[in-house]
């Protein structure tokens, strides 16, 4: 039987004895579900976990957090809940990787236990603030116009638009998250001491061409940046395969 906090550390792959978890924070817009495939692509000792944010899925009786700095409260405590089981991989895509390195930040700040390593996807250097690309789509955008953004960038399943009721859904959790991604504001000198890769897809117009050596300054640790096919959610496949992008999963982590 679920736990409570089950439904908020959702694990879709456990291995016994495993050297460490690849935990994966949602985007604007998302859910646990668009990891869940990730598992066949991991080492054979890697776990995988997604965090639930309030609002959704197995969450969904909770209210939507109002603001980022109550999200990132509730995202941090849930990744220390998931990390007491050991060694882990802290992943976040688009709004998720501004969350990955909030929560990094907070957790070094209360003194660990902080990643292995921090992997921010399709996201512009948290120090930017709100550029004008990260701007889009808009609190004010007509449900039309959001379900056009996230079927643009690929975000949007077939089943999912083609049910009503599920576009629906999907239109409320994207207004949800836009407000709270407006709320953002990065804190002056956070910086994080754990290795950092950035993922950014190389025909993504969201991301600034030199976001890269933005990031690189955000970190005292080792650094890399990869730059993979495909726009904002990259191609489907490469979508599919991003843990075998992630060299720390198999306790490696090589500068470039």
């Amino acid at each position: 039987m679920a736990t409570a906090q089950d439904l908020i550390v959702v694990r879709s792959r456990r291995t016994e004895n495993a050297a460490r978890t690849l935990i994966c924070l949602g985007f604007c817009g998302g859910g646990t579900g668009q990891y869940h495939q990730w598992g066949g692509m991991l080492p054979a000792d890697v776990d995988l976990a997604a965090i639930c944010y309030p609002g959704r899925e197995g969450r969904f009786m909770e209210d939507f957090a109002q603001t980022w700095d109550a999200l990132a409260d509730d995202t941090t405590q849930a990744v220390l809940s998931a990390a007491a089981e050991g060694p882990y991989v802290l992943f976040g895509h688009s709004m998720g990787g501004w969350m990955a390195f909030d929560v990094t930040v907070r957790i070094e700040r209360l003194g660990g236990p902080a990643p292995e390593a921090l992997v921010v996807s399709s996201a512009n250097a948290a120090d930017r603030g709100l550029t004008a690309q990260d701007g889009s789509p808009t609190q004010q955008d007509t449900d039309e116009q959001l379900l056009g953004w996230m079927t643009m960038h690929g975000m949007l399943p077939e089943h999912v638009v083609n049910d009503p009721d599920l576009r629906e859904l999907a239109v409320e959790l994207m207004r949800a998250d836009v407000r709270v991604r407006d709320t953002f504001r990065y804190v002056p000198g956070s910086k994080v001491s754990v290795p950092l890769q950035v993922l950014t897809g190389e025909t993504d117009t969201v991301i600034e061409p030199n976001a890269g050596e933005y990031w690189r300054h955000l970190t005292t640790g080792d650094f890399r940046h990869d730059a993979l096919p495909g726009g904002h959610f990259y191609t489907p496949e490469v979508w599919s395969r991003i843990p075998t992008y992630i060299p720390a999963l198999s306790g490696a982590f090589s500068s470039r």
